[in-house]
């Protein structure tokens, strides 16, 4: 029987708040609480000082760029982001933040212009402006017919998954945690009775349990389970030990493809019985452009990752990487040489797991993938 083939992109941190939010045709409010920045309109000031100014104001599918054409040639089953940002005018910042993101609803087309199947929401800026920036979130969210998970008004709707039918049969079910590592306050974990996000107290092998139980409660033949989890650091290619055990007891719980970010650049890859394991996408869409710190780690280049799964055993037959760079803070394509600096340092962080990484037709390849 020849496989059945289901294609799901998976994109790292998705940040349209601050200064992506003040290009946009309906820029919200740009103060911002930060030690050393007081204004959202200082970030788009710094990017343009790097890389040429930016034709204000953008339309909604600017930030997007060169993404867009490419998703509509390969055409995903599924589409899956990390948002990373609340959706709210609420000018009430959480206080023991220093950092905090948020786009103004009006701007809501510049999500829906990639047209996402889900969003992820278990991370450390959904909840930036409180609760009532959280019911915001949700509901522009709802009006724009975008499905989020990872996040709700109590702990059971915050753990719910969402499904996305598949053509001729089957779905991609999606599933978001985040973990205190990423720097996801204690506080905004959901309970009975409070809103907030589906946060793992532990990678224990419990906690792992509990989301395999969780899993087989809505799998069912053909269907495609993609775990998301925030986790980890900002920066640095360090896998720890307990987020290599946690994602493989997902894995052999049921879980067919887990789907990692946090960091501001790609992490390791892994297959781990023959399905999938990005320890972190990196970002996709932000404002960082002209921040100095961190250079050697390029996090102006981007990945977005296509994986095709054999839709009956969950197992990944093909891996492609769409290198992108950021500029003007629009997504392009990258060249030739900034493409292979990713295939090299992907490559070297991978080795370890047995995997290698080739470069051919503009998009990076996963190679060496064991049975």
């Amino acid at each position: 029987m020849p496989e059945r083939l289901v294609t799901v992109l998976l994109g790292g941190d998705v940040m349209t708040g601050r200064g992506v939010d003040q290009i946009l045709a309906h820029p919200g409010d740009p103060r911002l609480w930060e030690r050393h920045v007081r204004d959202a309109r200082t970030y788009v000031e710094l990017a343009e000082a790097v890389n040429g100014p930016i034709p204000l104001p953008v339309d909604a599918a600017w930030p997007w760029g060169d993404a867009l054409p490419l998703l509509d040639d390969i055409a995903p089953d599924a589409r899956v982001i990390n948002l990373e940002t609340s959706v709210t005018c609420c000018d009430e910042p959480d206080p023991i933040k220093g950092v905090h993101y948020r786009m103004a609803p009006a701007n809501i087309a510049c999500l829906t212009a990639i047209r996402p199947d889900a969003c992820a929401l278990a991370n450390n800026h959904v909840l930036d402006f409180g609760l009532p920036g959280l019911a915001e979130t949700l509901n522009s969210l709802v009006a724009a017919e975008i499905p989020a998970v990872g996040a709700g008004r109590d702990a059971d709707l915050a753990k719910r998954s969402t499904m996305v039918p598949v053509a001729g049969g089957g779905r991609v079910v999606v599933f978001s945690f985040g973990t205190r590592s990423s720097g996801i306050p204690r506080y905004w974990a959901a309970t009975a009775d409070r809103a907030g996000v589906n946060l793992l107290p532990e990678l224990s092998d419990a906690v792992a349990r509990a989301v395999a139980g969780q899993v087989q409660q809505v799998k069912r033949p053909g269907d495609l389970v993609v775990a998301s989890i925030h986790w980890g650091s900002n920066w640095g290619y360090e896998v720890t030990a307990d987020q290599v055990t946690f994602a493989h007891r997902l894995i052999d719980g049921g879980v067919d493809v887990v789907h990692g970010h946090s960091s501001h650049h790609p992490r390791p890859i892994e297959v781990h019985h023959g399905k999938l394991i990005l320890y972190g996408c990196g970002d996709l869409i932000d404002d960082y452009e002209g921040i100095r710190g961190y250079e050697e780690y390029r996090d102006d280049l981007r990945l977005l990752y296509f994986a095709s799964v054999d839709q009956d055993t969950g197992r990944l037959v093909r891996l492609r990487m769409a290198p992108m760079q950021a500029r003007r803070m629009r997504l392009h394509h990258a060249t030739p040489a900034d493409a292979e600096h990713l295939r090299g340092a992907l490559g070297r962080i991978s080795r370890p797991f047995g995997l290698q990484v080739t470069h051919a037709d503009g998009m990076l390849h996963l190679q060496s993938v064991q049975p």
